[in-house]
């Protein structure tokens, strides 16, 4: 089992920067893909990315491509999510994601508000 924890989220203004991090306990990071959700109010919760077990490939939504980068430390049990030119719609509840095989797990969330 992992236990997923959040953090880096805030308030930011239109075009500005942030950078999540999630760490992992419980058990090895690289036994898991791992990924970026976020969930607005009032809509369902999407993909924003993905980074496989060694960290050597990558998947954004194509409404974060270009602007947001996420990168894995599998001996820090950590994995990142740097957002740049952050719009008012990147707003939302970002949440951290361990999967293997049927195995599923979830941080609790950190919020992100981009407002001026």
């Amino acid at each position: 089992q992992v236990q997923l924890v959040e953090s880096g989220g805030g308030l930011v203004q239109p075009g500005g920067s942030l950078r999540l991090s999630c760490v992992a306990s419980g058990n090895n990071l690289n036994l898991y893909i791992m990924a970026w959700y976020r969930q607005a109010p009032g809509k369902e919760r999407e993909l924003v990315a993905e980074i496989t077990r060694s960290g050597g490939s990558t998947n954004y939504a194509d409404s974060v491509k270009g602007r947001f980068t996420t990168s894995r430390d599998n001996a820090k049990n950590t994995v990142w999510l740097q957002m740049t030119s952050l719009k008012p719609e990147d707003t939302a509840v970002y949440y951290c994601n361990a999967r293997r095989n049927w195995q599923n797990y979830w941080g609790q969330g950190t919020q992100v508000t981009v407002s001026s």
